[in-house]
C-alpha cells in the first residue's frame, strides 16, 4: 500500500512539474524557440506563399458577404397579406436571411402607402387595388412584383339554400367593404351570373364583421359574404354556418380572360429596384419559399403568426387553408391582376387609382 501511495505521489509530481515546464516555456520565448527545430528555408517559403495566396481570398470572401448584407425596409398590412411572410420574419429575426429585414405590420393601408412614398418602405404586401393606386399617384414610381394572396372571400350561410351563385337570386345578402372591393367584386359575381345586384339581391353591408357573424347567429336561414380568417371565426363560433361558395373559384369558373380575385400583392419602389435588382430578387425567392412554409406546416405556421401578433394560432391554423396565400410572378400574375383591375376599374376608376396601370407597372420575373 505504502508502495502505491510512493508511484502516485512521483506520478503527481510528474504532471505538476510537466505543467510548470509548460508555462515557463510561454513565459520565456528564447527557451521555446530553443527547442524548435527550424524547417527549411524552402519549406518556409512555399507556406508563405500559400498563406499569402489563402489569406486575402478568405478576407474578400467575407467582406463580400457585408457588403451584399443591405437594410430593407418591408411592410405589410395585419391580415392574409402578412400571414404568408411570416418564415422570412423569423428567418431575419434569427439572421438567416439574404439582406437584413426590417419589418412594419400595419393596421391600415395608409400607413404603408405614406412610407412607400416617403421612401420610408421599399417592398410591402398591399391590397392589389391599393398597388394599382399608388403606381397612378406616384407616376409609375411603384411596381408590382408577385401576388401573395389571392380571394379570401367566401359566401356562406346558416341554411342549406346556396348551392351555385344563381341561388342568391332574391336573398338578402350581409357583407362588409361598401364601397371597396368587397363591392365590387359581389357585383362582378352577381352580373357575371346574370344576377342584376340593384334588382335581383338585397346586400346589407356592416362596418365590421363582427355585426355580420351577430346576424348569422340570430338566423336560422342568413346568407354573408366574409373574408378570412373571419370565416373561421365565425364557424368555430357558430357550428351552423357552413361554406357555401368560394367567391375566388366562382370569379375564375366566370372569368374569359384568365383573371381572377386577387387580395395582396407585393411590390416594391422603383428606384430602390433599380438600384438593388438582386436583393429584392432574393427577397422575392425567400418570400416564395416562406409561402410554401405556411401551407405545408400550418401548424408551425399558425404558432410564427401569433408570434408575431397578427392573428391566434387557433384560429389561424384552421383558416390557412381557405385563405388562398401563394406567390404568382411573371406573365401569369400580369394575366390574373390586369383582368381583376379592368373589373374593378369598369364598376368604379377610382378604386384603381382613375386609369388602369401601363405595362411598366409589372416586374416580370418568369418562374
Amino acid at each position: 500500500m505504502k508502495r502505491r501511495k510512493l508511484v502516485f505521489l512521483l506520478f503527481l509530481c510528474m504532471i505538476v512539474f510537466a505543467g510548470c515546464g509548460k508555462e515557463n516555456g510561454n513565459k520565456d520565448n528564447k527557451e521555446q524557440e530553443a527547442t524548435v527545430t527550424p524547417a527549411p528555408a524552402d519549406d518556409i517559403e512555399d507556406k508563405q506563399a500559400a498563406d499569402d495566396e489563402k489569406e486575402p481570398e478568405d478576407t474578400l470572401n467575407e467582406g463580400d458577404t457585408n457588403a451584399e448584407k443591405i437594410e430593407i425596409n418591408v411592410g405589410a398590412l395585419k391580415g392574409p397579406t402578412s400571414m404568408g411572410m411570416i418564415k422570412v420574419m423569423e428567418d431575419a429575426a434569427n439572421k438567416e436571411t439574404a439582406n437584413n429585414y426590417n419589418f412594419t405590420i400595419a393596421g391600415a393601408a395608409d400607413e404603408l402607402s405614406t412610407g412607400l412614398a416617403k421612401g420610408e418602405i421599399d417592398i410591402a404586401a398591399v391590397p392589389c387595388n391599393l398597388a394599382s393606386v399608388l403606381y397612378n399617384n406616384t407616376k409609375g414610381k411603384i411596381k408590382m412584383a408577385g401576388i401573395n394572396t389571392l380571394g379570401v372571400l367566401y359566401i356562406v350561410e346558416t341554411g342549406d339554400a346556396i348551392q351555385q351563385v344563381e341561388d342568391l337570386k332574391g336573398k338578402t345578402i350581409y357583407s362588409t367593404g361598401k364601397g371597396t372591393t368587397p363591392q365590387y367584386t359581389l357585383n362582378y359575381l352577381l352580373t357575371a351570373n346574370g344576377i342584376d345586384p340593384e334588382k335581383d339581391v338585397t346586400v346589407e353591408y356592416k362596418s365590421e364583421p363582427a355585426e355580420v357573424a351577430a346576424l348569422l347567429s340570430e338566423s336560422g336561414d342568413a346568407v354573408a359574404m366574409l373574408p378570412q380568417p373571419y370565416v373561421t371565426t365565425v364557424m368555430m363560433n357558430n357550428d351552423k354556418v357552413r361554406i357555401a361558395l368560394d367567391v375566388t373559384k366562382e370569379w375564375e369558373a366566370a372569368s374569359e380572360d384568365g383573371s381572377s380575385v386577387v387580395t395582396g400583392v407585393v411590390v416594391v419602389r422603383s428606384e430602390f429596384l433599380e438600384e438593388n435588382k438582386e436583393a429584392v430578387d432574393a427577397f422575392l425567392k425567400e418570400y416564395r419559399a416562406s409561402t410554401d412554409f405556411v401551407n405545408e406546416k400550418t401548424e408551425e405556421a399558425s404558432l410564427l403568426i401569433e408570434k408575431y401578433g397578427i392573428f391566434k394560432a387557433a384560429v389561424t391554423e384552421k383558416a390557412i387553408p381557405y385563405s388562398n396565400i401563394t406567390f404568382i410572378q411573371g406573365e401569369e400574375m400580369k394575366e390574373k391582376v390586369s383582368g381583376y383591375l379592368t373589373a374593378l376599374y369598369n364598376q368604379n376608376p377610382k378604386s384603381v387609382g382613375g386609369a388602369l396601370p401601363a405595362e411598366d407597372f409589372y416586374y416580370i420575373v418568369e418562374d
